[in-house]
């Protein structure tokens, strides 16, 4: 009997994604990233016509991880992930570096070349950089309104100074 997998396939802020559906402890295995073996001349022309899917082994070999039984290619980037990649007797496998619980999105680092070449045009979407563009927009926006206080401030100040004053008429 097949062992019961301990995530499932999901929606995720950038598609689709591996969830956690039981506690994943510390240095478990979790999936494989299976696929056919490419040299990396073959990679590098599936790559210009677009496949995302590529997993450099070495400087001669290349997985292709696009085919949809390859349940490790669903595990999405993070700065701050959960798990890493391992080169285990030729098979790349996914394995936690730190518990994981249920419901929580499996991620991994996907290295510098894909994170300049592809994430950093269109902005890493990971919890932590959201979080942190989130809090970066709350204090500029902070900052502004500050500023249009300090100045409507200034402003009435100045009105009530140089108003001229009336004289009483009778």
């Amino acid at each position: 009997m097949a062992r019961k997998k301990p995530f499932r396939i999901g929606r995720s802020r950038t598609g689709l994604g591996l969830f956690a559906t039981e506690l994943i402890k510390k240095h478990a295995f979790i999936v494989e990233y299976k696929g056919r073996r490419l040299s990396n001349e073959q990679a590098e022309k599936l790559e210009a016509r677009g496949n995302r899917y590529l997993y450099e082994i070495n400087s001669r070999r290349t997985i292709d991880g696009s085919g949809r039984s390859n349940l490790g290619r669903y595990a999405n980037h993070s700065c701050r992930p959960n798990a890493e990649s391992h080169l285990t007797k030729g098979k790349i496998i996914l394995r936690a570096i730190k518990t994981i619980r249920p419901g929580d999105e499996i991620t991994y680092d996907y290295g510098e070349d894909y994170y300049r070449n592809v994430i950093t045009p269109r902005g890493c979407r990971c919890v932590k950089c959201r979080q942190k563009r989130a809090s970066a927009r709350r204090a500029q926006r902070a900052a502004k309104a500050r500023a249009l206080r300090r100045k409507q401030r200034t402003r009435a100040t100045a009105m009530t100074r140089h108003r001229p004053r009336r004289r009483a008429t009778r």
